[in-house]
């Protein structure tokens, strides 16, 4: 930190622009009211406007029009540009609207504006206690002697069975509630930090592939120098601490048994006396459902980066198959121009252009065809017969989608029905869509089938007829699959 570098700073960082702009308290107070406090990631435009207007119309109450004269929307215009860099303006795909995001500077100006506030609680022995773990976990993870290792596995194994004798002599160490307070509110702490990482590791790579893109804009020289040089720039990423600790996160993060044991525990340690009388946010309970879907974030922003290779490689394949179309066009009008100078005397003879293999060991054997059973499903249509053929008809489904349709309702409720999955999400693809509910039912996502219960399902076609499907009653559930 000398003076050159935090001269540059002030001028050109978004975080100390946010601190010292004239109306620093009434920008800050808005972004955390909407982005920070209900952990929202987007927000489209018209919602962040009408929000914005009822943030400005309080205030004027208080200092009156002339202190914030402008209209809502020139506001965000104004936050979004580069000069500020508070907002990320976008569009997301198949979308006119705009849309708006927290940007990762102005999160950490608005954390750093949080921390000036005098906190009610300041816990030390929880972080003294982490910091011990931590030094342990590092010393024992990086200790080569087998011995060493063996003593120190031996000794917590002689520590845990001193703990269970206790117990069964009835002696049962508890927390004090200060101390459950303590751990409780670093834990709160910890959890909301992890999702301002995402928003800074989405930047990272929102970067890359705004670098990407010009890159391929200004480009001339070969294909196989710039691919080299743009994957070197994601390898560098993806390759680095932060990368691979992102990746390790969201591997444990995916795992359904992980995420059953975090929403249990989290269930316990709020229904606890000393937690409740903190009056906890009760956001809190479904914190893992915000993580996963600030990673889904930044996994779609890798993807874009991806979409945008694969665009490059199509163009520039165009680009080359038009090329030596013009040099085939030239071959044949010189040979044209020719015809009547050569001579039609051959000078050499072939018999093929190269010789004919044929190998009886690389036949494929023969599998027989998978036929799917959907005699259990009733399908009726209003006012017409349906026509078989369109049973056939191949139809890419996204099961992705479905299966995060399925964890979203999950997240208020322990189990929801099939009806009530495809009520909140209508069905867009017809009878395929509805077969692929039924095959995460049965392999991916835990599920009851009721065969003794039927429920009606209902959407509309492509035709704009409606149609309907009785099938057994399908319950998603919370709880693991027992085969797992």
């Amino acid at each position: 930190m000398d003076y050159q570098q935090l001269l540059a700073q002030r001028r050109a960082h978004p975080s100390w622009r946010l601190l010292a702009a004239d109306h620093a308290p009434m920008i800050a107070s808005f972004l955390h009211r909407s982005f920070v406090a209900p952990n929202v990631r987007t927000i489209a435009r018209q919602q962040l406007v009408s929000q914005l207007d009822d943030h400005l119309y309080q205030l004027h109450e208080l200092t009156g029009e002339q202190a914030f004269p402008k209209p809502a929307a020139s506001y965000l215009d104004d936050w979004a540009s580069d000069d500020r860099g508070w907002l990320r303006k976008y569009y997301p795909p198949g979308e006119d609207e705009p849309h708006y995001d927290l940007t990762s500077p102005a999160e950490q100006a608005l954390e750093w504006l949080q921390g000036l506030g005098q906190r009610a609680f300041i816990g030390t022995e929880s972080r003294l206690m982490t910091v011990f773990d931590l030094l342990k976990q590092i010393a024992d993870g990086t200790e080569l002697n087998p011995r060493a290792r063996i003593a120190e596995l031996q000794k917590r194994k002689a520590d845990i069975d001193a703990e269970i004798a206790q117990i069964k002599e009835g002696h049962l160490a508890l927390m004090e509630p200060t101390q459950v307070r303590e751990r409780f509110l670093q834990m709160a702490a910890t959890a909301r930090e992890l999702l301002s990482d995402f928003r800074a590791l989405d930047q990272n790579f929102r970067t890359l592939d705004r670098s990407v893109r010009e890159r391929i804009a200004t480009w001339d020289g070969g294909k196989g120098e710039l691919l080299q040089q743009i994957f070197g720039w994601r390898d560098l990423i993806t390759e680095s601490d932060e990368g691979k600790s992102f990746r390790a996160f969201w591997d444990l993060l995916m795992s359904p048994s992980r995420q059953d044991e975090l929403g249990k525990l989290l269930e316990q340690v709020m229904a606890l006396a000393p937690i409740r009388e903190l009056e906890p946010d009760g956001r809190l309970r479904r914190i893992h459902y915000d993580w996963l879907e600030a990673g889904e974030v930044t996994q779609r922003t890798v993807a874009r980066l991806s979409e945008q290779l694969r665009r490059y490689l199509d163009d520039q394949a165009w680009l080359e198959n038009r090329r030596i179309m013009e040099l085939i066009r030239q071959v044949e009008q010189k040979a044209l121009s020719l015809r009547g100078q050569v001579s039609d005397v051959a000078f050499a003879d072939i018999d093929d252009a190269g010789p004919e293999f044929a190998l009886p060991m690389e036949r494929v054997l023969y599998t027989p065809p998978f036929k799917a059973d959907i005699r259990a499903v009733k399908v009726e249509e209003a006012g017409a017969t349906t026509l078989s053929d369109a049973l056939f008809e191949q139809v890419y489904i996204d099961q992705v989608r479905l299966a995060s349709n399925v964890r979203r309702a999950l997240q208020t409720r322990n189990q929801v029905s099939l009806a009530a999955v495809v009520m909140d999400n209508p069905i867009e693809q017809g009878l395929a869509e509805l077969a692929t509910y039924l095959k995460l039912a049965t392999q991916d996502v835990a599920a009851v089938i009721d065969d003794e219960r039927e429920e009606c399902i209902r959407w509309t076609g492509t035709d704009g007829r409606q149609r309907q499907a009785t099938l057994p009653m399908v319950i998603f559930t919370l709880r693991e699959r027992e085969d797992e």
